[in-house]
């Protein structure tokens, strides 16, 4: 089966080429806006395909020719303050990669959605199923573009040629190696790994919860997706969610309860001065995103995660504290003399112009 990945460099990408290349059968064609050092020789054929732009339509044509099936990973999460640049990725590139899907009949096509896509979560908290409303949490610009790529997918099998769609909804997706990674999107650039030991006190909101699941089962679903040829969208984490009281525990911290108006306002003012790189809207999603109900999954699928949510939380912050990474330059190391580097060249992540 030839799979082609758009994304295959990220976290859940380089998840799901391991699981591919160890099944075995499998043709994989990676598509990343930057192809991998030492990609030859890897048993993937690379395009490099930047899908923020409104030009790239040819090269992935070309990218996605006799595909059996295409899965849509891309996506940007900084830099959080040029929301344009978030969203030409997103939703401008998930209508790129529907047009050459389109153009070239390709058969299949799995799209990588969220839990953020969800309307906010019951009064009662109790987890929803695939049926719960896709509305967006206005102040995410997350949660709106992946609603408005939900709707392109809505148009798209309404045309008469449409292929099998496949809808994946995760929870907060983690491993170890994306620990580089996420140091580099979400702390501030000049905080080594070692201050994330020297938490004392971590304020969260009562009454926050996040449905987790780790990468490597995500890319079993998918993998069992793209073998059985399933359509319809699919929730994936981990039955269990973390709690803030989890969240502090893990980062070795006392949580405070404090109002979630005085952390938002606290959060914003920081993000807005440039001296943390997330948006707010991260916060407003987090307090209002449902736990997720994975009985679709499991019951058509056969998927069962692996791991819960504290096991994921705990190696997602080890591989943090480690400054994990991978071999693709997303998932690179992070220290503080490259991203002292990045800043003088480019700027705070959350404001620079990507190339």
């Amino acid at each position: 089966m030839r799979v082609v990945i758009t994304g295959a460099s990220g976290s859940v990408g380089t998840a799901l080429t391991r699981r591919l290349r160890r099944s075995g059968g499998y043709d994989v064609v990676g598509i990343a806006r930057r192809i991998p050092d030492g990609a030859r020789g890897d048993g993937i054929t690379w395009w490099s395909v930047d899908l923020s732009r409104a030009d790239c339509g040819e090269s992935l044509q070309r990218a996605v020719r006799n595909a059996d099936a295409v899965v849509h990973l891309t996506w940007a999460f900084q830099p959080s303050h040029r929301v344009d640049y978030l969203e030409a990725v997103g939703v401008g590139g998930t209508q790129r990669v529907l047009d050459a899907v389109a153009a070239e009949g390709v058969a299949h096509l799995v799209h990588m959605s969220s839990v953020g896509a969800y309307a906010a979560k019951r009064d009662d908290g109790a987890p929803v199923d695939e049926s719960w409303p896709v509305a967006a949490v206005p102040s995410s610009s997350y949660s709106r573009h992946k609603v408005a790529a939900e709707r392109l997918l809505d148009d798209f099998e309404r045309s008469a040629d449409a292929p099998v769609v496949a809808r994946l909804r995760p929870g907060i997706i983690g491993q170890a190696s994306a620990g580089s990674a996420l140091l580099r999107y979400g702390v501030p650039a000049l905080v080594p790994a070692g201050a994330l030991n020297a938490l004392p006190v971590l304020p969260l909101p009562d009454g926050m919860t996040v449905s987790m699941v780790h990468a490597d089962d995500v890319a079993d679903a998918i993998a069992r997706i793209l073998d059985a040829g399933s359509a319809g969208a699919f929730n994936l984490a981990a039955e269990v969610p973390a709690t803030a009281d989890l969240i502090a525990e893990v980062l070795g911290a006392r949580r405070v309860p404090v109002p979630f108006p005085v952390v938002r306002t606290a959060m914003a003012a920081a993000w807005h001065a440039r001296l943390q790189p997330v948006s707010p809207g991260w916060l407003d999603l987090g307090y209002a995103v449902p736990a997720l109900d994975s009985a679709r999954a499991r019951d058509e699928l056969g998927w069962k995660p692996t791991k819960d949510a504290r096991t994921v939380l705990e190696e997602t912050v080890a591989g943090m504290h480690r400054v994990d990474s991978g071999t693709t330059d997303v998932l690179r190391r992070r220290t503080v003399f490259s991203e002292l580097s990045e800043l003088i060249r480019r700027g705070p992540v959350s404001h620079r112009r990507e190339p």
